[in-house]
This record gives C-alpha cells, sequence and structure tokens, in this order.
C-alpha cells in the first residue's frame, strides 16, 4: 500500500468527501460532452489511441537510461535513489506511471520519503485525483509558497509542501499546476468513443447483412425459414464459391453492400485517431496509420527521429530532467536522459558520421563506442590529427611531398 494509495481513487462513500464535490462527478464517470460520452483519464483508456498515445510515451520514456552527470560534464555520478527509487516497483515501473500520470492528468506527484538527514531516499508515486494544489504566500518554511492538499485511503487530508511532494506538472497556464490532456481533448474523446459504440451497435445488430431474399409469394415463418436454409446449404462454402444459384417460385436474392454514409462512417474514426495523436503530439505512423507515409526506409525513420526532437524531449523529459535535478539532486550535479539511441540513423548513416568526426578529431574511439553503448577500450582516449591539413590559403606549389611548405634556397 502507497503513503496517499498507489493506484486507489477517491470513493464517496467516505462522509469526509462533499457530495458536491468534483470527486463524486468523476466516481460517476465525469462530464457528459456534446457526443453523450462520460469522457475521464481513466475511461479514456478505452479508447485505443489514448491507450496508444499514453503507453507509447510513458513506455519510451522510462525505458531511456537516465544518468547523473557532474554540472557541465560527462562525468556520471551513481545515484541510488534514481537506480532504486522504491521498495516494491523498479525505476521503470515508477517513472512509466509517473509519465502516465502526467499524460492524463498532465500532473505527476510523487511522495519524497526522507531519512534522519533529511536526504530523499525513497518516492511513491500518488495517484493525482487526490491531490488539489494552491499556492499562498511565501515563508521561510516554504518559500514557493506552494501547497498540495493529499486524500488518504481513509478519507482524512493532509497538507503538504514541496519539501515532502515533488510535483512535475505538464504544460499549463497558471505555472502551479498542468492542464490535463484528456480534459482538453475530451469532446475529440468522446467522439471517438461514441463512434465506436456506433460501429459495435452496428454490425452487432445485424444490420449489415449479405443479402435479402425476396419472392412474389406469402410466406409463413416455416416457409421463410426452410427457403433461407436451402438457400444456405446451396450456397454456403467454399467448395461453392463463383457456383451458380437457381431460384424457384419467383425467388431472386439482392446482395446488400454496405451505404456510403457508413463508408464515411469508418473513414471519420480514422480520423478521430489522427485527432487524438495532435492532442497527444504522437505521429500518425506510431499509430498504425501508415497509408499517408511510406511504409518503410528514410520516410518514416526521420519522422520518428523528428518526434524525438521536436515532442518527446522538449515536452516529457526535458521537463522531468529538470525537476529531478532542481529537487532530488545537489546542486553540482544534473540528471539528463540519454536519447542518442532514439536519434541513431541506419548502419551506413551512422558508420560514415562516425569516420568523419573520427578523421578531423571530433570524436575518439571511446566516444564513437559510448554513442553506441559499448563499453570504453584502453587508450581508446586519443583523438588522431589528419597529416595533410595546412592552413587555409595555403598554395599547392608551396608544399612539398609530405604536406610541408619546401625548404628556401640555402636548404635552411
Amino acid at each position: 500500500m502507497s503513503l496517499f494509495g498507489l493506484f486507489e481513487s477517491r470513493s464517496p462513500e467516505n462522509p469526509q468527501i462533499p457530495l458536491t464535490s468534483s470527486a463524486l462527478l468523476d466516481w460517476l464517470g465525469g462530464p457528459v460532452n456534446a457526443s453523450g460520452k462520460q469522457v475521464t483519464e481513466k475511461s479514456s483508456l478505452a479508447f485505443s489511441a489514448v491507450w496508444r498515445c499514453t503507453a507509447l510515451i510513458s513506455g519510451v520514456s522510462s525505458a531511456l537510461p537516465l544518468h547523473v552527470y557532474q554540472d557541465g560534464t560527462h562525468d556520471r555520478v551513481t545515484s541510488p535513489l534514481l537506480k532504486n527509487p522504491h521498495p516494491e516497483l523498479t525505476a521503470l515501473e515508477l517513472w512509466r506511471l509517473t509519465f502516465v500520470h502526467r499524460a492524463l492528468w498532465g500532473n505527476a506527484y510523487l511522495q519524497k520519503v526522507r531519512d534522519q538527514g533529511g536526504r530523499v531516499r525513497e518516492l511513491w508515486p500518488v495517484t493525482p485525483d487526490r491531490v488539489q494544489v494552491e499556492r499562498e504566500r511565501p515563508t521561510d518554511a516554504n518559500p514557493s509558497g506552494k501547497k498540495f492538499w493529499v486524500t488518504d485511503d481513509w478519507g482524512a487530508v493532509h497538507e503538504r509542501t514541496p519539501m515532502q511532494i515533488l510535483h512535475m506538472p505538464g504544460m499549463g497556464y497558471d505555472g502551479v499546476c498542468g492542464v490535463s490532456p484528456v480534459r482538453a481533448a475530451q469532446q475529440a474523446i468522446g467522439l471517438g468513443l461514441a463512434a465506436e459504440e456506433y460501429g459495435a451497435r452496428l454490425f452487432g445488430s445485424g444490420n449489415l447483412m449479405s443479402g435479402i431474399l425476396q419472392t412474389e409469394q406469402r410466406l409463413t415463418p416455416d416457409q421463410a425459414d426452410q427457403l433461407k436454409q436451402r438457400w444456405k446449404a446451396k450456397m454456403s462454402g467454399l467448395d461453392k464459391a463463383h457456383d451458380v444459384a437457381v431460384l424457384d417460385s419467383g425467388a431472386s436474392f439482392q446482395q446488400v453492400s454496405m451505404p456510403a454514409k457508413d463508408s464515411q462512417f469508418l473513414e471519420s474514426r480514422t480520423f478521430e485517431v489522427e485527432e487524438i495523436g495532435r492532442w497527444f503530439g504522437v505521429p500518425a505512423f506510431l499509430l498504425g496509420l501508415t497509408s499517408k507515409s511510406t511504409s518503410w526506409g528514410t520516410g518514416l525513420e526521420q519522422q520518428a527521429i523528428g518526434w524525438v526532437k521536436f515532442d518527446l524531449h522538449p515536452t516529457w523529459l526535458a521537463p522531468a530532467e529538470q525537476r529531478i535535478t532542481k529537487e532530488l539532486l545537489g546542486a553540482s550535479v544534473e540528471a539528463r536522459y540519454k536519447i542518442e539511441g532514439l536519434l541513431r540513423g541506419d548502419s551506413a548513416a551512422r558508420s560514415q558520421f562516425y569516420n568523419v568526426m573520427r578523421q578531423v578529431g571530433a570524436f575518439s574511439a571511446n566516444d564513437i563506442r559510448d554513442l553506441e553503448d559499448l563499453p570504453p577500450i584502453p587508450d581508446g582516449d586519443v583523438r588522431l590529427q589528419p597529416m595533410n591539413m595546412v592552413p587555409l590559403g595555403t598554395e599547392p606549389d608551396d608544399q612539398d611531398e609530405g604536406g610541408q611548405p619546401p625548404d628556401d634556397e640555402d636548404g635552411e
């Protein structure tokens, strides 16, 4: 069990929670939008696009190596807290849950457990629907003036400060809390859920049957069933594909195709997936939509690199790096995600780039091995210098065969 509830949500059965609070509305399913669907952070995961976006952002972000470096250098420092931040969860599981909270609620909260020396030793996640944030007049004990009101499993509300709570806000407008992407996109998510339900009802009700048998005679229910069974017996099965049917008694068969409006309905469902991708900043091909882009080669490769550069790192990783550095680490170190692996091109492009950087002396062998997640080798930090490089503007005739200016006429 967590300090304030790891996965549990507040229950309106608790007498300390007023019936007029937002907790009751969330418990009933959240506000109903124009689509007629109730959209909350949890119910939105029933829409496959939201699930995929949340899983992709949280999974990729938490799987990246998170290292601690001396400030302004590439010298790594060991951090026991980041290596093992929770007694039950692994580091990946803890940060994945943190990014899930940020993706759905726009905020993530972690309880800081300190030792007797005041150092943070553990991090316990708190579900965002248990936390209310406000800012008051700053004091010496709380210079930021930020306060967190956290509801525990028994309904008691606890006052906490940034000394006890690590708050990771997403994009917002007041400098205190982030805006929930799910609440902001509730119309789009509600439309996607409503379209999915409509499609399920459409096919489940049998409105899209394969065809209609018509006769000129009035049939009793038993006669209609016999005619249908005879038709299925004659035309069902792979061995009877493309066979010729002979109908008697004025019977005729009319095949039923999907109406144009239902075809447009399927297109609208594809559009909704793209729309959710825009809300979360995830490119369409990562949501399984590759019809509008090449499905192989540098097209998707460059899109993936662009996603890392323009969304994943600035929106999700960089804020986490700075928040961890500011509140969990000392002043002389900083936390950085190692994203070079996500930015790699294909093997031919990487080898060409490394070859050029090695020849001009910018990279050593160990620099290249570090970028490839390989251990260093002895004497691998030596940088090479080309022997045939001369100052800019030197004429070719002024050089000897070794690339050096010739001696003067006296041989000196």
